[in-house]
Parts: structure tokens; C-alpha cells; sequence
């Protein structure tokens, strides 16, 4: 555990780049295994280069909007314009809460859009159906999510948001599944 801080506290970007990478990609070939109900290496070779890629791309906009939005709250509350409650060192759950809604509903929907902008741009067409669905998923998976992601210290931030993109692989390879 001490090496994995080391790790996190002296290269944020690059470890987040990294887990992101792995993690993120694991959750997309989950969900495409628990879609089709099989387990076999579900991205062809150009997907398997791509999506690590581009992971580690959004991972490097998540960790800069995890601490800049950390920082536009606390601003927010210095300033007045929320309740001190919110402070960090005020009500934890609640000041995770309010961080989460806040950086979810500004960031997310951008995220969400450029998130299956790339995914789709090597393969020539843009698919943007159930983008309804996935802008969604910030209500009803992300702003919980991200709670429980803010209650925890920021060296643990990047990971369990990384592996919380593992877990929704997987209830949308349920939700999607393909009858047989």
C-alpha cells in the first residue's frame, strides 16, 4: 500500500493515466463478455490500442476535474455563496455529496459526449445512440459513485473512480445483454 501512494503522490498524472488505462478498458471488455455471454479477448486489435489510449487521455481531464472542482466548492463557500456546512472540514458525507452533483452535472455531460466522441472516431462513424442513457448514468451511477469516491483521501480518489468505471462495464453488459 505505501508503494502505491509513493506511486500516486509523486506521478498523479501518470498513475492516474495508468489506472484509467487498465481499469477503464477492463470495464468496457466486461461488459461486452457479460453482453454476449462469453469470454473470449472482446476488442479487435485497433480497439485494444485505442481504448487504453483514451482512457488514459479522459484520465488526465477526471484527476484535473477532481481537484479543480474540490477547489471551485471550496471557493463557493469561502465566498459565501453555500453553506459552511459543505466545507471539507464541515459535514464530510454531505460536502461529498454536493462535490459529486457539482462536478457531475458541469463536467460529466462534456466527459460523457467527448468520451464517445473518441471511442468512436477510428472507426470512421459516430454513434450517438443511447447517449440519452449514458448522460443518465451521471444521475442514477456517477453522483453516488463519486460520493463515496470524495469521502476517501485524495491519493485514493483516482482508483476507485477507475475501478467504479469496472463495476458500470458490468450492470451495462447486464443491461444489455443479448438473448441466445
Amino acid at each position: 500500500m505505501n508503494y502505491y501512494l509513493e506511486i500516486v503522490q509523486k506521478y498523479p498524472i501518470y498513475s492516474a493515466m495508468i489506472q484509467f488505462a487498465i481499469l477503464g478498458t477492463l470495464g468496457g471488455c466486461i461488459a461486452k463478455w457479460v453482453q454476449h455471454k462469453k469470454i473470449y479477448f472482446p476488442l479487435n486489435w485497433k480497439e485494444a490500442l485505442w481504448f487504453p489510449f483514451i482512457w488514459a487521455l479522459l484520465a488526465v481531464l477526471i484527476k484535473m476535474a477532481f481537484l479543480g472542482f474540490k477547489g471551485f466548492l471550496s471557493i463557493l463557500i469561502e465566498n459565501g455563496y453555500l453553506p459552511e456546512i459543505l466545507a471539507e472540514n464541515g459535514n464530510r458525507f454531505l460536502h461529498a455529496f454536493v462535490l459529486s452533483v457539482v462536478m457531475n452535472l458541469q463536467f460529466g455531460p462534456l466527459l460523457v459526449i467527448l468520451h464517445r466522441w473518441l471511442d468512436c472516431l477510428p472507426f470512421g462513424k459516430i454513434d450517438w445512440s443511447n447517449i440519452d442513457k449514458s448522460l443518465m448514468s451521471l444521475l442514477w451511477w456517477w453522483i453516488p459513485a463519486h460520493t463515496i469516491t470524495f469521502i476517501l483521501p485524495a491519493d485514493y480518489q483516482i482508483c476507485l473512480a477507475a475501478l467504479w468505471s469496472v463495476v458500470l462495464g458490468f450492470i451495462l453488459g447486464l443491461y444489455n445483454k443479448t438473448k441466445i
